[in-house]
C-alpha cells in the first residue's frame, strides 16, 4: 500500500509558475499508473504562465475562485469544479479571489518535461 501525505512532498515552482507538489507519478513511485496527480496552488491575484501539454489535464478545484482559460475560452471556477484540458490547448487559470486557488492536477499519460511548451507573454 502506497499513501503520500502532502506535507511530505516536496514543493517546487512548475513550469507555468504554479506552486506544485507531486503526489504520484509512476517514474517517481514504483505504481503501474498512466497518469500523474499532483497538488497547485496560486496565490491570490496570480496568473499561471501560458503554456500547452501533448497529454489530457484535469484541474479539481478544491478551494478559491479562478478564471480558467483554454485557448480562446475563458471560465469562473471555484470549489468542486473539474476542469478538462484537451491535448495541445494553450491555457492558464488566474486567481481572481480573496485567497490561494488550489486544485489538484492530473495529466494522462503521465507529465513529463518534453510535453510541455511554455509560451513567453504574447
Amino acid at each position: 500500500m502506497l499513501i503520500r501525505k502532502l506535507h511530505e512532498c516536496e514543493e517546487f515552482i512548475a513550469g507555468d509558475g504554479t506552486q506544485l507538489r507531486e503526489l504520484l507519478h509512476p517514474d517517481k513511485q514504483p505504481l503501474e499508473l498512466r497518469y500523474s496527480l499532483a497538488h497547485a496552488i496560486v496565490p491570490v491575484g496570480q496568473t499561471s504562465i501560458l503554456h500547452s501539454l501533448t497529454t489530457s489535464e484535469v484541474y479539481y478545484i478544491l478551494s478559491g475562485e479562478g478564471e480558467m482559460h483554454i485557448d480562446e475560452e475563458v471560465r469562473r471556477v471555484e470549489p468542486g469544479d473539474a476542469v478538462y484540458i484537451p491535448p495541445n490547448a494553450k491555457q492558464f487559470i488566474h486567481n481572481c479571489g480573496q485567497e490561494p486557488l488550489v486544485f489538484i492536477c492530473m495529466v494522462d499519460p503521465a507529465w513529463r518535461k518534453e510535453d510541455e511548451t511554455i509560451y513567453a507573454e504574447e
